[in-house]
């Protein structure tokens, strides 16, 4: 088993993150960290872990970014898995003995698991973190797997070759995850929280405009038109943020928008971005809808009209946030 870390500039946090490695319960695995050009002490942080624990091993290279020092980090990793590991964050002691149990019980290509996040975390990342750990079925995963990314990157687990990262203009984890779930991927998240997920202002996801939500959407879009889309028109349930940033993205692709379809009265009638926007009952039958909303609630309201409609999700109907 390999875990690998890469990391630029994280001296502050990155001796807690190898420290939460070396403890696990499982101890037959090797640690590899790609010391991303660090202007600060995280490479002689991480070769002190290697002077005196052999399962550690560092590999220095001029910046070039996470992708490519994920893509360094997964050539040199010699283990049958691979896990991924923030260099911010603490990895829970039974955290891989639990994902290891999972792949090779229930089959599993990868999975991920749940987290906590620390130290200080906003109501959106609770938010997130309690959808994040309700996957916790292959069936669940992939049902919402366009509302948001259904594994957390630094708890993401899987068989060596399952994973690959390249450079997108989007999440690049994100994009990982669609491309297993494309090839025939099985995953899920185990039940248990098996790391605590470090937020802090120098995060990639607050800086990097690669982790916007119009990111995100152009990530979904692509996606969907190579496989759930397949050149048919799109019908957008809901012409609120999320129906306009979705929609916004189709049209960017070549995506046809035939409506958005909403209840509100004072929208109905409408036109956004030269879409007209219908009543429900006025909205078309065929193509693919989006179903557009913010909220477990809504989209409980969503599929239950799908439903209504004889829709099957994942073919014809599809849930995004």
């Amino acid at each position: 088993m390999s875990v690998v870390v890469p990391v630029r500039d994280g001296e502050a946090f990155l001796d807690e993150a190898l420290r939460s490695i070396a403890e696990q319960t499982h101890e037959e695995l090797e640690v590899v960290v790609v010391d991303d050009g660090s202007r600060d002490a995280s490479g002689d942080i991480a070769r002190e872990w290697a002077s005196r624990d052999s399962r550690f091993r560092v590999v220095s290279q001029e910046p070039l970014g996470f992708v490519a020092a994920s893509q360094r980090a997964c050539a040199e990793a010699r283990g049958d898995y691979v896990a991924a590991m923030g260099a911010d964050d603490v990895a829970r002691p039974r955290r891989l003995e639990l994902q290891l149990a999972a792949l090779r019980s229930e089959g599993l290509d990868a999975c991920g698991g749940g987290v906590s996040y620390f130290p200080d975390a906003t109501d959106g990342l609770l938010r997130y973190e309690r959808w994040l750990n309700s996957l916790t079925t292959v069936e669940a995963a992939v049902r919402d797997l366009f509302v948001e990314c259904p594994i957390g990157h630094p708890t993401l687990f899987a068989r060596a070759g399952a994973i690959s990262y390249r450079a997108v203009d989007w999440p690049e984890d994100y994009d990982l995850v669609l491309r297993l779930w494309a090839a025939g991927g099985r995953f899920r998240n185990v039940d248990e929280v098996v790391l605590d997920w470090r937020d802090h202002p120098a995060r990639l996801a607050r800086t990097d405009e690669r982790y916007s939500l119009a990111a995100f959407a152009r990530c979904k879009v692509h996606h969907l038109r190579g496989h759930v889309l397949r050149g048919r028109s799109a019908v957008v349930w809901g012409s609120g943020p999320v129906g306009k940033l979705h929609a916004r993205a189709l049209l960017d692709a070549g995506v046809e928008v035939a409506a958005f379809v909403d209840v509100d009265p004072r929208k109905i009638g409408k036109r956004i971005y030269g879409i007209p926007v219908v009543a429900h009952d006025d909205g078309p039958r065929d193509g693919v809808v989006l179903g557009a909303v913010a909220g477990e609630t809504g989209r409980a309201r969503l599929r239950a009209l799908a439903l209504e409609q004889g829709r099957r999700e994942g073919e014809d109907f599809v849930a995004v946030a």
